[in-house]
């Protein structure tokens, strides 16, 4: 069954779990795919692309010019990835249980470093996305991210969980792991741990821009359910050939992603991030929310 605009409102099935539901249509091949490749770490795919941003830097001085100071390059690779993922659907779905779901909800993780020093702790947040967000929605949703938890004082459920675990020796912490562990693989992990996991979520986002450097290909987590890891660098020039047979010097920002690729094919893959590719490059697009928000097949 084909892939539809989002309309109704989904009853749990037998089957299904509370983060995302069973896909029971898929093709023979992929659903065997998971007992083939039993982790992630056996199906990992590397993806790199270079985005010219020449386009994109000149509509974010209109915005900056126009007062919208929250707007900037991560609120720009968020939104396009939430808005690629309402359209291109199966990059939202997981594999737990040897078995791949349809997630319920657009959810990134990031890494927040509290300052922009070797010694300052770190925390990584949270950020739930409606799929038919706008750029500017989602740049409200960063920064109200942030600002609950720059502070050195400030904690959130990610902290005290994991606070809660390593007060406990370390074989009684590898007994919950391994609890936890098979709990996640039936679908069975408690509520409370499934909000505070930052491994469960859609995607990774990491801005290595903001420490000057260029992406890194980072692993996927065993545990949880993520599927995409995507990190972005620092602003390169580089003198290209024009159409007119002149150099020019235009700047790039490089994309690394990391993906599971059982979750869909390499044809699909290709299409979404040609997808994301345009709207980086259009980023007015981002300004409207989606005309329809596409629903992955049954």
């Amino acid at each position: 069954m084909r892939e539809q605009e989002a309309a109704k409102v989904r009853r749990r099935r037998l089957g299904d779990r509370s983060d995302g539901r069973l896909l029971r249509t898929l093709s023979p091949i992929y659903q065997m795919i998971p007992y083939i490749m039993r982790t992630r770490g056996d199906a990992q795919d590397y993806f790199e692309d270079r985005i010219d941003i020449g386009p994109a830097e000149a509509w974010l001085r209109r915005q900056r010019a126009a007062g919208r100071t929250d707007l900037g390059y991560l609120a720009l690779f968020v939104a396009a990835l939430v808005r690629t993922m309402s359209q291109r659907p199966r990059l939202n779905r997981f594999v737990a249980g040897q078995r791949i779901y349809a997630r319920g909800e657009i959810v990134f993780s990031m890494v927040l470093k509290k300052r922009l020093h070797q010694d300052s702790p770190e925390t990584v947040v949270k950020l739930r996305l409606d799929p038919r967000a706008t750029i500017f929605d989602v740049a409200r949703v960063i920064e109200e991210a942030v600002a609950a938890n720059r502070s050195e004082a400030a904690s959130n459920e990610t902290d005290r969980t994991a606070r809660l675990f390593t007060a406990v020796p370390g074989p009684l912490l590898r007994g919950a792991m391994w609890l936890l562990r098979l709990l996640d693989f039936h679908g069975l992990l408690p509520g409370a741990i499934h909000r505070a996991s930052p491994f469960h979520v859609s995607a990774f986002v990491t801005d290595l821009g903001s420490l000057g450097v260029r992406p890194i290909y980072h692993h996927l987590y065993e545990f949880g359910t993520v599927s995409i890891f995507l990190a972005f660098g620092a602003k390169e020039r580089e003198q290209v050939l024009g159409a007119d047979g002149r150099v020019e010097v235009r700047r790039f920002i490089s994309i690394k992603v990391v993906n599971d690729e059982r979750i869909c094919d390499g044809h699909y893959y290709a299409s979404a991030f040609k997808y994301l590719r345009g709207l980086l490059r259009q980023p007015e697009l981002l300004e409207v929310a989606p005309e329809r928000v596409v629903e992955d097949q049954e």
